[in-house]
C-alpha cells in the first residue's frame, strides 16, 4: 500500500507542479486512452474533451467529439489542429510524445495495470478537473460492486471454485502449438480472482503469454471467456485435438463479453466482475438464501404522463439477485384492456410497465424462464400477474425515451427502451437461435379509447416506425453486418393500452392515430438507441466501419507480404479517412453496397470508374495498374472496390512508406 500511495502522490505532484494543473482545470483536452475518456465523462468533465480516437465509442456523447485517428496510430496533425492544453496518452504513443515534448501542452502518460491504478487515476482526474466529489462517488460505486461480489464468493467453498481462463484471439494457425492468454500478473487474472475464479498460474508474467496444449490440458479450464475476435478462436477450439478435451469445451461453458468491459480497467470494472462472477456461479446468485441484500425497492423516481387514466408513473430501483434492477411502473385509475406481443390480450389490467435486468442477471433470468423471472419481479414491486402486464428488457431504464405526439385533442405517448448492439437482426435474412426478454420495448398509451381492431393495427404502425428508425440510423444486423441493416432485435415487444375517452377504431397508416403512434415510436426508438448505444445519424466513418465488423489493420495486414512492406499503411488509411472528402466517399459506398446486395444496383462499372478516380486523387497521379491488394472474400464487392482503391492510392503516393 505504501508503494501505491507514493505512486499517487508522484502522479499528483507531476500533474500539479510540472504542468500547472493547480491553477485551473484544463479546457482543451485530448484523451487517447479510452478508459480516461470514460472517467472524464463519468465525473462530468466531458465539456473539456476536444479529441479522442475512433475506438472511444462509450459512453454516449463521444460521437460529438472530434476524431484524431486510431488508438494505435493517432494523427499528430489532427491533434495539433485542436490546440490542446493537455494530452492524456498511453506509453505506446511515442510519436505524440515526441511531437509535443517541447512543452506547448501538458502530457500525462497513463498506464493502468490493475484495479488500484484505476482508483488512483480516478482520484487524479477528480483533482485535475475540480471534480473530487464526483470522482469519489465513481470510485465508491466500483468498489461497492466489488465488495458485494467478494461477500458472495466468500461463501463458495474452495473445493467448488471454478478454474477460469481468458483467451485472446489469434488465428487458427496457432491452435496446434499454443494460444494467447493473460500472464500471471495481468489485470485480466486480477478480474478472474475478484470474480471468485481460479486463473492459471504458469510462472510467466505479462499482459499476454502463450499457453501450450499440455499446459492447457493440465489446467483443464471449467470456464473460458473472451470478447470480440476471441469468439473465432473459441469456436475453433471445439475442433482442435487436445484443446477441445477440457471441461469448459465439453460442457460448452464458453462466454463472450463486451470488449470495453473485458479487456481493460474501466468505469465498468465493477459491472464486469459482477457479470463474470454471476456467469461462473449462477446457482449461488440464484438462491435467495445466498443473497447479501434484501429483495426490495429502495428508491423511486416519479414520471409525469398527462393521461386521465394514469394514477401515477415511476421508475423504481430494487435489489434482485443482489443487483440493481429498474422497473417502469404505470398504475391506472381503473382496470383497462391491453394488447401485448409478449402475453396477448389482457383484460382487467391495473398496471403496465417495463422491467430492466442488468447484465449479471441475464443468465439467471434465462435459467428461471420468463414466468419465474416475472413472478420474482412482481413479488418485489408488489404486483400480481393477474392484474399487471409488463415487458422485460436488458436496456437500462435510465435510458428510457418518453415521446408525446398530439393533433388537436388526440394524444399518444410512446415509452421506449432500446439496445441494438448485441442481437439486432434483419428478418427474412438472419437465422433464429435463442430467446431472451425484449431488447426494443415499446409501450403505447393513447388518450383515446382504442377498439380491439385499432389496438392490433397500432402494433403494425409501431413496428413499421421502429424499423424505419433503425433503417434511417443504419443499425447493422449483429449476424450479417457487412450485408444487412437490422429490422429489429429479434426479441422486441410492444404493449398497447386501450385508453379511455373518444372511441377510435383505426390506428393504421392512413389514420391520424396511426400517424401519431408512428411519429412517437420513430422518435422514441432513435432517442432510446442513442441513450443506450450512442448511435446517431452523424457518427463518424470509423465507427460505421467497426459496426460492419471491418478492421482497417486486419484488412491491410491480411497479406503477410504487405504487412512487412508497408508497416504504416493502416495509419495512413486512418489519417486519410479523417479528411471529409474521403470519409464521404466511403460513406456513400456504404449505401451503394447495401443497395447492390438488395439487387437495386446491378452494374458496378460507374462505381469502378469512381474508385479509380479516387485512387488517382489519393496518389496525386494517374495509376497505371490497379492491384487487388485486399482479400476479395472478406468484403462485399462494392466495399472491396472502394477500400482497395484507397489502399492502391496510398501505396502509389508512399511507395516506400516503411521508411
Amino acid at each position: 500500500m505504501k508503494k501505491v500511495a507514493i505512486t499517487l502522490i508522484i502522479l499528483v505532484f507531476f500533474a500539479f507542479a510540472q504542468y500547472g494543473f493547480g491553477k485551473e482545470a484544463p479546457s482543451r483536452v485530448i484523451s487517447l486512452v479510452p478508459v480516461i475518456t470514460q472517467i472524464i465523462f463519468a465525473i462530468g468533465a466531458e465539456v473539456s474533451l476536444k479529441g479522442i480516437p475512433y475506438q472511444s465509442v462509450y459512453p454516449p456523447g463521444t460521437e460529438r467529439i472530434s476524431n484524431v485517428g486510431g488508438f494505435f496510430s493517432p494523427s499528430v496533425k489532427a491533434i495539433k489542429a485542436l490546440k490542446p492544453d493537455v494530452i492524456f496518452l498511453s506509453p505506446i504513443h511515442e510519436s505524440v510524445k515526441e511531437r509535443f515534448k517541447n512543452g506547448e501542452c501538458r502530457l500525462n502518460i497513463i498506464d493502468i495495470q490493475n484495479i488500484q491504478d484505476l482508483y488512483d487515476h480516478i482520484d487524479l482526474l477528480g483533482t485535475v478537473f475540480r471534480k473530487p466529489e464526483e470522482a469519489k462517488k465513481l470510485k465508491d460505486r466500483i468498489r461497492s460492486r466489488l465488495e458485494m461480489i467478494e461477500k458472495k464468493v466468500t461463501k463458495i467453498p474452495d473445493a467448488k471454485r471454478k478454474r477460469v481462463i481468458r483467451i485472446i484471439g489469434q488465428d487458427s494457425s496457432m491452435g496446434q502449438d499454443g494460444i494467447m492468454i493473460p500472464g500471471d500478473d495481468s489485470f485480466q487474472n486480477e478480474l478472474i480472482t475478484a470474480a471468485g475464479g481460479i486463473p492459471p498460474q504458469l510462472g510467466r508474467k505479462g499482459n499476454t503469454i502463450s499457453i501450450t496444449k499440455e499446459e492447457w490440458v493440465t489446467f483443464n479450464p471449467q470456464v473460458i471467456y473472451g470478447c470480440g475476435s476471441d469468439r473465432k478462436l473459441a469456436t475453433e477450439l471445439y475442433d482442435l485435438p487436445g484443446w477441445k478435451d477440457v471441461d469448459a469445451v465439453k460442457e460448452e461453458k464458453i462466454f463472450y463479453f463486451p470488449c470495453t468491459l473485458a479487456s481493460t480497467a474501466s468505469t465498468g470494472t465493477g459491472l464486469f466482475v459482477s457479470w463474470l462472477s454471476a456467469t461462473i456461479y449462477g446457482e449461488a446468485f440464484s438462491k435467495k438464501t445466498d443473497q447479501i441484500l434484501p429483495e426490495e425497492i429502495f428508491q423511486s423516481r416519479e414520471l409525469h404522463l398527462a393521461l386521465d387514466y394514469v394514477k401515477n408513473a415511476r421508475i423504481s430501483t430494487s435489489w434482485i439477485h443482489d443487483f440493481e434492477n429498474k422497473t417502469l411502473i404505470i398504475d391506472f385509475n381503473e382496470p383497462l384492456t391491453v394488447v401485448s406481443t409478449l402475453e396477448g390480450e389482457r383484460t382487467g389490467m391495473e398496471a403496465v410497465g417495463n422491467h430492466f435486468s442488468p447484465p449479471p442477471c441475464w443468465g439467471l433470468s434465462h435459467k428461471s424462464g420468463l414466468k419465474g423471472e416475472r413472478d420474482r419481479v412482481y413479488g418485489v414491486i408488489g404486483k400480481s400477474d393477474k392484474t399487471s402486464a409488463f415487458l422485460f428488457t436488458g436496456a437500462d431504464m435510465d435510458h428510457l425515451a418518453i415521446v408525446k405526439e398530439r393533433f388537436k385533442e388526440m394524444e399518444v405517448y410512446a415509452l421506449v427502451t432500446a439496445g441494438v448492439t448485441s442481437n439486432a437482426v434483419r428478418m427474412s435474412q438472419d437465422m433464429a437461435g435463442f430467446y431472451e426478454p425484449g431488447t426494443i420495448n415499446i409501450l403505447i398509451l393513447p388518450n383515446m379509447r382504442l377498439s380491439a381492431r385499432a389496438m392490433t393495427r397500432a402494433i403494425i404502425s409501431a413496428t413499421e416506425a421502429k424499423t424505419a428508425a433503425l433503417q434511417d440510423l443504419d443499425v447493422r444486423s449483429s449476424y450479417t453486418p457487412l450485408l444487412n441493416q437490422a429490422t429489429g432485435t429479434g426479441t422486441d415487444n410492444i404493449l398497447v393500452v386501450q385508453g379511455t375517452g373518444t372511441p377510435i377504431d383505426n390506428a393504421g397508416g392512413h389514420s391520424k392515430m396511426g400517424e401519431l403512434i408512428a411519429k412517437a415510436v420513430y422518435s422514441g426508438v432513435k432517442e432510446a438507441v442513442y441513450k443506450q448505444n450512442g448511435i446517431t445519424e452523424k457518427r463518424n466513418v470509423f465507427r460505421r466501419l467497426m459496426e460492419r465488423g471491418i478492421s482497417i489493420s486486419e484488412l491491410v495486414f491480411s497479406d503477410q507480404a504487405y504487412k512487412e512492406k508497408n508497416a504504416n499503411l493502416a495509419a495512413s488509411l486512418e489519417e486519410l479517412l479523417l479528411q471529409p472528402v474521403y470519409a464521404s466517399f466511403l460513406e456513400t459506398t456504404f449505401a451503394a453496397s447495401d443497395d447492390y446486395e438488395k439487387g437495386l444496383i446491378t452494374d458496378l462499372n460507374a462505381h469502378e470508374v469512381t474508385c479509380r478516380s479516387m485512387a488517382d486523387k489519393i496518389a496525386g497521379a494517374k495509376i497505371d495498374e490497379m492491384k487487388d491488394l485486399l482479400p476479395v472474400d472478406k468484403l462485399p464487392p462494392v466495399l472491396q472496390m472502394a477500400l482497395n482503391a484507397m489502399v492502391n492510392g496510398l501505396l502509389n503516393k508512399y511507395p516506400n512508406r516503411e521508411e
